[in-house]
C-alpha cells in the first residue's frame, strides 16, 4: 500500500501547496489555516486583508 502525500491549497491565495512546503497555523478554535508563503500568512493574520480584493490571489473577484 503506497501513501501519496496530500496536496493542500493556501487558505489565503488559493494556490496549491506542494508536499513538504508551506506553513500550518492553528487558531484557538481549532481551525487549521495553511499558507504557501509568509506573504500570504502576513496578509491574512497580521494585515487582515480580504483575498477577494487582491489581484494576485486566485480568489480575486472582478466587478460586482
Amino acid at each position: 500500500m503506497s501513501h501519496v502525500p496530500k496536496v493542500y491549497t493556501c487558505s489565503f491565495c488559493g494556490k496549491e501547496i506542494p508536499p513538504g512546503s508551506g506553513m500550518v497555523y492553528v487558531k484557538n478554535d481549532g481551525t487549521i489555516l495553511r499558507f504557501c508563503s509568509s506573504k500570504c500568512k502576513k496578509n491574512m493574520l497580521k494585515l487582515k486583508r480580504n483575498p477577494a480584493k487582491l489581484k494576485w490571489t486566485k480568489k480575486y473577484k472582478r466587478g460586482a
